[in-house]
């Protein structure tokens, strides 16, 4: 699990890498932020999938934020 996620995050950098000398600096940023995104995304909607699974209490943002640190 943990090879896949550094495989995207460095796809995305070298695809964003392409977008940046075809579209521009900002237009790779923006790529790499939305691709970026989506992967927390599902990471955090993950653990919370799996603390719910362990019979854990779920937590919203802020009170992971604050008292997880990651």
């Amino acid at each position: 699990m943990l090879f896949k996620n550094k495989f995207i995050l460095f796809l995305a950098i070298s695809l964003g890498s392409v977008i940046g000398m075809v579209r521009g600096e900002e237009a790779k940023q923006k790529w790499v932020f939305r691709i970026r995104s989506r992967v927390d995304t599902k990471k955090l909607i993950a653990e919370k999938r799996q603390l719910a699974k362990k019979g854990g209490v779920l937590l919203d943002d802020i009170e992971m934020a604050s008292f997880h640190n990651y």
